[in-house]
């Protein structure tokens, strides 16, 4: 299992997702107003700060494209400065956010990170950047930017952020285990996986746990979205919806056929060990699962079953303090790292999905044979969600994970849930109202 913990160390954090916030819009001038001319191109040496939270592969690859562009662009300096890990990132963010011209020029980050900055109009609208003929696209449609992703860097409908590093929940499953059990496709819906999770735990005589969840933070969510439910204040989790949603879990971890990922926080070890037959993660580790199996059996991967599956990862954002040369060469950098020939080297490079839909559609992206995902990614993506981006969204999707790892705990030990569920509600509903 000794692959499992590289990939919690690679990704360096519990999923956290992306939406939308309600705030204040930002203009793109250093002084605040909206009214500086975007440069038509940059004619004197500039510098671009970029904060960021890559490591490993990532670091690396990132590395690799931003001197391509510095090439493309000698005017242009880009200086990568590391942070260290997503939550050291974030943190570094936060104090600098005290004195605001000590921040870089752009940064990685989840939109939530970034609630109070927008609301403090220290951020930079993106929009006249994306239309602009020189330094951007000339239109949204132009970037070819999967519009879902766009919506997923917007706090309060302002394109403060466009998405980079980015991942989606899905299904890793193993092929020959499957076709041993009798087993023909894998499962499209959550009845389905209920289902083959439990002929698996059945026919293997209880030796192969059927399936599970990495994170219980989309779990939830994603139950409650396929239920209709949006992420958001006014949830019961105490009501009939909700139940629904945490017993479908809680009922497969009594009789067995559910695990759960526990202090590993992923299922990649078990599954390579065959312990479990398939498990719902991020699209992100497939690397990991591939190292992990190696030789001894032939996994696969789907879309995830259900609906929805969920976006996940960074952002570029950019802060209102620099130059209107520095935000413009800037824009014309991550303009670089989104494009069609930096997108399917990133892609093919880390593992996390395009950004750019000519990618997603290439053939030099699905001929990719090192991973499995190239080939199925456009079924996967089909409906991205995110949790808005409000006040204190983001610290009530983070309780959940605990919320539901005391629920499911209960349930290992055979014991009824209601008592965890009510406990759950009144942490719930704290994180919302703190």
């Amino acid at each position: 299992m000794k692959f499992s913990k590289k990939l919690a160390a690679a990704l360096a954090t519990g999923l956290i997702l992306l939406g939308t916030a309600a705030c204040s819009n930002g203009g793109s001038s250093s002084s605040g107003t909206s009214t500086d001319k975007i440069p038509a191109k940059i004619t004197k040496k500039t510098t671009v700060v970029f904060w960021n939270g890559m490591t490993g592969v990532q670091q690396e690859t990132l590395k690799k494209l931003t001197q391509k562009f510095e090439q493309k662009n000698p005017n242009i300096t880009v200086k990568l400065e590391n942070q260290g890990a997503y939550n050291d990132l974030q943190a570094k963010i936060n104090s600098t956010l005290q004195s605001p011209n000590n921040l870089p020029t752009i940064t990685q980050a989840y939109p939530d990170w970034l609630y109070t900055a927008s609301k403090n109009k220290l951020l930079v609208d993106l929009k006249p950047y994306i239309n602009n003929q020189n330094v951007g696209w000339g239109s949204t449609a132009a970037s070819k930017i999967k519009p879902a992703l766009l919506t997923g860097a917007q706090i309060g409908g302002v394109q403060y952020g466009i998405p980079f590093n980015k991942s989606i929940e899905t299904l890793t499953y193993n092929a020959d285990m499957f076709k041993k059990y009798g087993i023909e496709k894998a499962p499209a819906t959550m009845a389905e996986l209920k289902q083959d999770a439990q002929i698996i735990y059945t026919k293997s005589h209880h030796q192969v746990v059927g399936a599970g969840f990495d994170s219980l933070s989309n779990y939830y969510a994603l139950g409650m979205k396929n239920e209709g439910v949006d992420f958001s204040s006014k949830i019961d989790f105490n009501g009939t919806t909700s139940k629904k949603v945490i017993n479908y879990y809680a009922d497969g971890i009594k009789a067995g056929y559910f695990e759960i990922a526990g202090s590993e926080h992923y299922l990649s070890g078990p599954f390579a060990n065959q312990k479990v037959a398939m498990y719902i993660g991020t699209s992100a580790g497939e690397g990991f699962v591939k190292k992990g199996v190696g030789n001894r059996f032939t996994y696969d991967v789907a879309p995830r079953p259900g609906k929805y599956t969920m976006q996940q990862g960074t952002d570029i954002y950019m802060f209102k303090h620099a130059t209107a040369e520095q935000k413009a060469a800037a824009f014309m950098y991550i303009k670089f790292l989104v494009s069609k020939s930096s997108q399917l080297e990133w892609a093919n490079a880390t593992g996390y999905i395009p950004v750019n839909q000519e990618v997603v559609d290439s053939k030099e992206y699905k001929a990719n044979k090192k991973i499995k995902l190239p080939a199925k990614l456009e079924d996967a993506m089909k409906n991205l969600y995110s949790v808005p981006v409000v006040k204190n969204a983001g610290a009530a999707y983070s309780e959940l994970n605990p919320i539901m790892q005391n629920i499911l705990s209960a349930a290992q030990k055979k014991q009824a849930v209601d008592n965890a569920i009510k406990s759950g509600k009144s942490k719930f509903d704290a994180a919302w109202q703190q």
